[in-house]
């Protein structure tokens, strides 16, 4: 194997699914602002929306994650031109 390949920032990272807070632990070079502690180890922490416990094409469950509020925001927006 090559040495001095990867850069210097390759560490372990904890990222949480935020959907079920689901964390797992795996090596990345990504910034992270927060820090979360597992198992006595503080890691930094990154945040998703959606991973592979979460996502429903690994779960088998159509499940609507709406983070962003964006289906109330276009009922709201377009409820007035409603047929009644």
């Amino acid at each position: 194997m090559k040495s001095e390949i990867h850069p210097k920032d390759y560490r372990l990272v904890a990222f949480k699914d935020m959907s079920n807070d689901d964390v797992f632990i795996t090596k990345s070079t990504v910034n992270a602002k927060e820090t979360i502690e597992v198992d006595g180890v503080e890691y930094p922490l990154v945040k998703l929306e959606i991973s592979r416990t979460s996502h429903p094409y690994y779960t088998g469950k159509s499940k609507l994650v709406d983070t962003a509020g964006r289906i109330d925001k276009f009922k709201n927006k377009y409820s007035k031109f409603k047929k009644e």
